[in-house]
């Protein structure tokens, strides 16, 4: 059976531009990588982050390519994963704070 996610297509990612938008996947590309460049954050850093989003976010092909880059800059599985945690406990609040709502309603039907 063929898996849906196929990491060998994470090397074709270069090429989204091909089915007609060259222009639009070029702009993309120049963002991204002015995005990832040293600035306020070190590469290091901008690569964590990236990790865990890619975690929040569920993106096998993200997570592939920044454990790698994360890995090729000097951090270690311990920082990855911290990183990661610290990505589930932001998507497990941000589901958790919204119960407020529920709340809020539930007290409004309530009255």
């Amino acid at each position: 059976m063929n898996p849906y996610y196929d990491s060998k297509d994470l090397g074709q990612f270069g090429k989204i531009g091909d089915f007609g938008a060259k222009a639009s996947a070029d702009k993309f590309f120049a963002w991204y990588g002015e995005v990832f460049k040293e600035g306020a954050l070190t590469a290091r850093e901008k690569s964590l982050i990236a990790l865990a989003v890619a975690h929040a976010v569920q993106c096998p092909y993200c997570i592939e390519a920044y454990t790698t880059d994360t890995l090729e800059k000097g951090c270690s599985g311990d920082q990855q994963m911290e990183a990661v945690h610290v990505a589930a406990a932001i998507r497990g609040g941000a589901s958790m704070v919204h119960s407020v709502q529920l709340m809020n309603k539930a007290r409004s039907l309530s009255m």
